[in-house]
């Protein structure tokens, strides 16, 4: 699960780094993101457990990343 949420970071970090062209490739990366958000909830709830706080931290950087990549879309939407 965590590498999923690096492989997310890292691809959200990519399609915020260049250039955007089309608004629609950072709403893309978004929807990942909400999908690993819902997918992080469904693995926590059915193991009962966090790892010693690292499920929960990791839930809130795939927030933090949501917000931002949300932003990011809006903004891109503004600039066309």
């Amino acid at each position: 699960m965590l590498i999923a949420f690096a492989a997310i970071s890292l691809i959200s970090g990519a399609a915020i780094a260049d250039k955007v062209h089309d608004w629609h490739d950072l709403d893309k990366v978004h929807k990942h993101v909400l999908e690993a958000i819902n997918e992080m909830n469904r693995a926590r709830a059915a193991n009962h457990y966090d790892k010693d706080g690292h499920g929960a931290k990791a839930e809130e950087l795939l927030h933090q990343a949501e917000h931002e990549l949300h932003d990011a879309v809006e903004s891109a939407k503004r600039a066309k």
